[in-house]
């Protein structure tokens, strides 16, 4: 088998949206760990067969080891990859940052869909946004005295929590700007602006089967 089918044969696969927050999230811990696979950008209005064959709940990302194993949670997916490869030490204060992680993935992504989304939950956008500006404000309060969330190097719960925070930012950014939150605008400016970053947002083509193949390793 030539070089290039070998390795593509040994890769996993990692079915992703590139706007999806939760899978922003793996593929930055992913490229960070230096894991390569074979990356398959969807359109989630017409998830691909072997996707869902895969994981029926059918929601990005969907990590599919080569010897079948399936890991179809994000935060399974940073942990597995930096549990195999750490380098920037992300796993280092995991214990601190997991409440924050839990409020974020829970509590603040409820209603930073109920801001963004109004129409899809009937919901009270303004009153939404404010519920969650006070949940960042416990964020803005850490990152006053250091930082980065869990101390003086970025860890697993600033690459987990930081695509949520960029999408409430997105939603008005003039009204972002003006909130009382400078050190987490700070923070988001840094992350946001990481070559990493960059590579974990690059454009890519829409995956159909018998495409040629994508590796992550690729991404530049």
């Amino acid at each position: 088998m030539p070089s290039f089918a070998r390795a593509m044969a040994e890769a996993p696969i990692l079915y992703s949206f590139r706007r999806c927050p939760y899978a922003m999230r793996a593929r930055m811990a992913l490229l960070v760990s230096g894991i390569d696979c074979e990356i398959r950008e969807i359109v989630l209005r017409d998830k691909p067969a072997e996707m869902i064959a895969a994981s029926p709940k059918a929601t990005v990302p969907v990590l599919v080891l080569p010897d079948g194993r399936v890991i179809d949670e994000s935060l399974d997916i940073m942990r597995w990859a930096l549990a195999r490869n750490d380098p920037e030490q992300w796993l280092a204060d995991a214990a601190d940052g997991e409440a924050l992680i839990v409020a974020n993935d829970g509590p603040f992504k409820h209603h930073l869909d109920r801001y963004k989304y109004p129409d899809r939950h009937g919901s009270d956008p303004i009153m939404h946004r404010g519920v969650a500006t006070v949940l960042l404000k416990a964020l803005e309060t850490r990152l006053d005295m250091t930082a980065w969330l869990c101390g003086d190097s970025c860890s697993l719960a600033d690459i987990a929590i930081m695509p949520f925070v960029r999408q409430f930012a997105a939603v008005d950014p003039a009204w972002f700007g003006l909130q009382p939150l400078p050190a987490l605008r700070g923070w988001l400016a840094r992350l946001t602006g990481t070559p990493l970053f960059a590579r974990a947002m690059r454009r890519l083509p829409i995956w159909q089967p018998g495409n040629c193949p994508t590796l992550l390793s690729e991404l530049r």
